[in-house]
Order: structure tokens, then C-alpha cells, then sequence
């Protein structure tokens, strides 16, 4: 059965390795956060390590093992559960006393938590049976924070028997969604992120765990991450026709955010934000029809109304205002607060060398790189030791990795079966390629940096944690890459889970920077470099491309009027900034114009 978080924002998945343990760390304070299930040998490592931290005997799930993987996956949440169930009952039985854990619990609720409200009244009573009575009701409203996990639904590889046959139902997320299903979790959801994948969504219909057990109820809810309304409305549609319902709908910033990027046409996230808070009804009504009519034919018990949606958002936000603005003015039911807290140890799992590159990064160490074998853009910190080992091997004259986890494995140009473009394999085919087509100097070192700048992500952003718990899984591989978004330059030092909440909620505040731009003006700023790559990479556009780039400067010219119409509202801090940003987008855009221009004249 679902229950609510006491707190209004939830920590998403960061990475593979950087969130793996974080509900282990934070459910049992009331706050949600996301792991991602895809990597198996890493959660083998956390099943070795956890159960010995927990006093459990641990039995090696090896790879030779039947179903190995999803057994692997179950298994860990199960584990997970068990823990942090272990912690509330703990909380539930200690007492209130200064700096106890009992006592944090209810110190880092938001000021405007009814739990607060009693807590403090419990502190300031002078009556013991009002004492009583306060502590009683407290610790029966001690809830644990949702364990979510997290599939990425490109990351779909299929996967193959000891005599080489596909495997039924045996790819990398279906394995994964499987494992999810059959684990005990019973607070908790599964993320699907990175677009639909229709098989992936059609699996669903296997697994009665993702049913309504009475009216908003479920023991296993389904959320999604989308990048704009028409994504949630297609998405929602096709997975109510086979009688499964979203539960939340994750809004995220296609530029301001960590990890992948998924750019949309140049729709900035003011505008598609407005758009989720003036449809959310149409939403679930549209989706709550063709619900009932797939759970009619399917013969399973209807309801009267629909099920509750919730709308969040996450991606850069960085103050309390910013997240007040969400919550306040575009009614979002949550936030998502994600790479500040790769800061905080008692929340995310960052190797010390890695901490230490995070803390001392600038503007110029956070990029959007092309680093990702899937092809899309991504998040990059530059100096880590993953960037350091691919550099070096380059200059050794032997590029690429070894691709010993193949999740990421997609590429046919050399091969029938896929590979991965940051493989050595591939590399070394690719590099061979490009120096017999007699390209131009200028083009060859272009392509040439295109594939050079692959990085073995599989490993990169598993190792933090093998790393930090002493607990290699890969010989001899102990590079990491580490994804945060552009707003990690606006934090500076370690910081406590207590600390950080208060940060959120404007108890304090942890800015290292006092002109750190207003979050939507950063994402402007972000979608505008953006589109200046784009305009770069494309020497001879045709018609088509054309309409493509005219089209992402109508949708960027109209939210900067839309953010020109909130500035006169007096809805945003700093209107100065605000409307100094705006004027200089507008400048630039116009700039662009006159390029397009150009080259549409060229072609007439």
C-alpha cells in the first residue's frame, strides 16, 4: 500500500553507483530516493556488502546460476527492505532526545509538516500526559521514504542462451522490470526513464503486482519521466489501454539535469510546467477512460474515479524559492533535488578522489559532452580518473575499453551482433574507417574527436561505490566517471543530510555562488549553446533541417515571452537578472535568425 513521504522533494537516480544504497541511507528519515537495477554485478557487490553489514549470511549469486541476474535484483531490494524496515522499527522503539536519530526524523521535516507541529509542541509541553500522548501519535505516524528504482529504457540489450539463442523475455530491462515485480517491496515504484520502449511496456501486463489493490492504491506504482506533456499524455495513453495506471508523472529538464540529456525542440521548462498545471485534469480523465474500459475487458474491478496523479519536476533546482515557485505556482506535488547531493555522504555514495574533483569543479569542468555510447548527450565532469584512464589510452595508442559489461552495446556498422562505440573493438575498426574515406583535415579530426570522446560508462559510473566500500568487481578496472548537472558548481563542501533539508526548505543556505542564475534562466542559457552546436555541426543544411531549427527558435522565443509575462507578475526573485538574461537570449536569437536566413537563401 502506497504511503506519502513526509517531506515535498525526492532524491532521483544519480549514475549507477551514486544512489545504489541511498534508501538504505534515507527511508528511514520519510524521504524517497531512486536506484538504478540495470547493473547486476554491481548489486552483487552491495548484496555482499550489505548483507555482512547486516549480519546476514551471504550466498554468492554467480553467474553460472539459472535466472541469475534477476535473482541477483530481487534480492538486493529485498534486502534493502528489510533494512529499512529494521530502522523504522528501531525509530519507532528509541526515544526523543537531543541528537537522537528519533529526533532527526522530525527536525528535517519541512516548517509547515503537521508532524513538525506536534514534535514542537511535544518539545515545549510541560504536561506529561500531553507528552504521552504527543510521542504516541508521533511515532505512529513514522513513515519510511519510498524505495524507487530506476529503468532506463534504452538500456534494453537482448541477451542470449549457452547455445546462443535469444532469450524469452530476457533483455536487460525486461529481466530487470521482472526482478522489480517479484521482489517485497511494497512502498515503492519503478521509474521508467529515457522515452517509451514498447516492449518494455507491454511486459508490464504480466505482473499483477502493478494493479490497483482498491481505489489509489497499489503496491507497486508506475511512474514515468517525461520531458513534456504531449510525452506524458502519449506515454499514459498507451500503457491505460492495457489497464496500467501512472501513478506520477516526473517532469524533468531535457539540458538542466545530471546524467543523459534529452533535449527537447527548444520547449523550456517554464512553459511545458504551465502547460502540466492547466491540462492536469484533461490528463487524468483522458487516461482514466481508457483505463476503465482495458480493466473491463480484461475483467478486473473498475472505479468510480481515477486514481490520484502526481506531477513533480526536478532538474537544476537549486533554492528554496526556485522550489517554492514549482510547488506554489505551478501546483507540482513534489521536487527532485539531485546532484547537490552528491555532496552528501549520508545521502549518495562518491569515492573520496572523486568528492574532492566534485568540490573544487568551476563552470568549466561541467559539460555537456558526447561521451555516452548511446549517442545523446551527457553530463560530464572532466578530470576524473575515467576521463584520465580513456586519455591515456589514446596516447598509448590503444583507444577504447574493454567492454566487459556490454549494457550499452547498440552499434551494427562493423558487426552482426552489437557492440559498443566506446569499445575497443569498435574504435580500433572505426579509427581504420575514417583514415581510408579522404576526408577533409578539418572533418577527419571532427569524427575522429567524435569517436575518441566515447567512455565506458557501464564501469565509469559503477565504480564509486566498489570504490568506496573496498569492493572491486572488476579487475583491474577502477576508473570512474562521475555525471552531475551544471548546478554541482554552485555547491562547494560536504554537507549533512540535516544540513542539506535545511538547505532545501530555507532553513540555511549552502550556496557557495551569489550569482548563481534563476534555474529557468540557466536552462535558457543551456538550450541556447545548445543550439549553436547545432548550427555548427551542420555545414550544408537542407529544407527540412531548416524548418527543424526554425521551429526550436519559435519555441524559445516563446518562452521568453512567457518568462517576460512572469517577471511583470512579480512571480520570480531577482527580476533583474531575470530580465537582463531574457534581453540577451533575444539578442542572440536574433543572431541565429539572420544565419538560418543565410542558409535558406542558399538553397533557393
Amino acid at each position: 500500500m502506497q504511503t506519502l513521504s513526509p517531506h515535498s522533494f525526492h532524491i532521483p537516480v544519480m549514475g549507477l553507483a551514486f544512489s545504489i544504497d541511498s534508501p538504505i541511507k534515507v527511508a528511514c528519515y520519510g524521504i524517497s530516493s531512486t536506484m538504478s537495477i540495470i547493473e547486476d554485478n554491481l548489486i552483487e557487490t552491495m548484496r555482499k556488502h550489505y548483507y555482512r553489514e547486516n549480519n546476514e549470511e551471504y550466498i554468492p549469486i554467480t553467474t553460472k546460476e539459472p535466472d541469475y541476474r534477476a535473482r541477483r535484483i530481487s534480492d538486493y531490494l529485498n534486502l534493502v527492505q528489510r533494512i529499512v524496515s529494521s530502522k523504522i522499527e528501531k525509530l519507532k522503539n528509541s526515544a526523543i532526545e537531543a541528537g537522537s536519530e528519533l529526533s532527526k526524523y522530525f527536525e528535517m521535516l519541512p516548517d509547515d509538516s503537521i508532524l513538525k507541529e506536534k514534535y514542537l509542541n511535544l518539545l515545549s509541553s510541560e504536561d506529561e500526559q500531553e507528552q504521552e500522548q504527543l510521542l504516541s501519535s508521533l511515532k505512529k505516524n513514522i513513515v519510511p521514504g519510498a524505495i524507487e528504482v530506476n529503468v532506463m529504457t534504452k538500456v534494453d540489450k537482448d541477451n542470449t542462451d549457452s547455445e546462443g539463442l535469444p532469450i524469452e523475455n530476457g533483455s536487460d530491462a525486461l529481466i530487470s522490470l521482472k526482478a522489480y515485480a517479484e521482489s517485497e517491496l511494497d512502498n515503492s515504484a519503478i521509474i521508467f526513464s529515457a522515452g517509451m520502449n514498447p516492449r518494455l511496456y507491454n511486459y508490464l501486463e504480466n505482473f499483477s503486482e502493478f494493479d490497483a489493490s482498491g481505489w489509489g492504491e497499489f503496491k507497486k506504482r508506475v511512474i514515468i519521466k517525461v520531458s513534456d506533456y504531449r510525452s506524458a499524455l502519449i506515454q499514459g495513453k498507451y500503457l491505460a489501454k492495457k489497464g496500467i495506471w501512472v501513478s506520477e508523472f516526473r517532469i524533468e529538464s531535457g539540458l538542466n539535469c545530471g546524467g543523459h540529456v534529452f533535449a527537447t525542440q527548444g520547449l523550456l521548462l517554464g512553459p511545458i510546467l504551465k502547460e502540466f498545471n492547466e491540462n492536469r485534469e484533461e490528463l487524468s480523465e483522458s487516461l482514466f477512460s481508457l483505463y476503465s474500459a482495458a480493466l473491463e475487458q480484461k475483467d478486473k474491478p473498475g472505479f468510480l474515479s481515477p486514481h490520484p496523479i502526481r506531477i513533480t519536476v526536478q532538474g537544476g533546482i537549486g533554492t528554496f524559492e526556485e522550489d517554492a515557485l514549482l510547488r506554489e505556482h505551478y501546483g507540482m506535488d513534489g521536487t527532485g533535488w539531485g546532484t547537490p547531493f552528491l555532496l552528501c555522504p549520508e545521502a549518495t555514495t562518491v569515492d573520496d578522489q572523486t568528492m574532492e574533483i566534485l568540490l573544487a569543479s568551476g563552470e568549466k569542468d561541467v559539460i555537456r559532452s558526447k561521451s555516452s555510447p548511446l549517442g545523446v548527450g551527457f553530463n560530464y565532469l572532466k578530470e576524473t580518473t575515467g576521463e584520465i584512464e580513456r586519455l591515456k589510452r589514446i596516447e598509448n595508442k590503444v583507444p577504447g575499453s574493454p567492454c566487459t559489461e556490454k549494457f550499452l552495446v547498440s552499434n551494427t556498422e562493423f558487426t552482426k551482433t552489437p557492440i559498443c562505440t566506446a569499445s575497443r573493438k569498435y574504435q580500433k575498426k572505426k579509427i581504420a574507417q575514417l583514415s581510408d574515406l579522404n576526408l577533409s583535415e578539418a572533418e577527419y579530426n571532427r569524427q575522429m574527436d567524435e569517436v575518441l570522446s566515447k567512455e565506458c560508462l557501464c564501469v565509469g559510473l559503477s565504480n564509486s561505490a566498489s570504490l568506496k566500500y573496498q569492493a572491486p568487481f572488476l579487475k583491474k578496472q577502477h576508473a570512474v566517471t562521475i555525471c552531475p548537472g551544471p548546478n554541482i558548481v554552485n555547491f562547494n563542501k560536504k554537507v549533512s543530510l540535516k544540513e542539506m533539508t535545511d538547505h532545501i526548505y530555507g532553513r540555511t543556505t549552502l550556496l557557495a555562488t551569489k550569482d548563481r542564475p534563476h534555474f529557468f534562466m540557466k536552462e535558457l542559457q543551456l538550450y541556447l549553446d545548445f543550439f549553436k552546436e547545432q548550427l555548427e555541426e551542420v555545414t550544408t543544411p537542407d529544407k527540412r533541417k531548416i524548418r527543424e531549427w526554425n521551429n526550436f527558435l519559435k519555441n524559445l522565443k516563446n518562452g521568453i515571452a512567457y518568462y517576460h509575462s512572469l517577471v511583470k507578475e512579480k512571480v520570480v526573485s531577482n527580476e533583474n537578472n531575470f530580465r537582463k538574461t531574457l534581453k540577451l537570449a533575444e539578442v542572440e536569437i536574433h543572431r541565429m535568425q539572420e544565419q538560418i536566413q543565410r542558409c535558406s537563401l542558399q538553397l533557393t
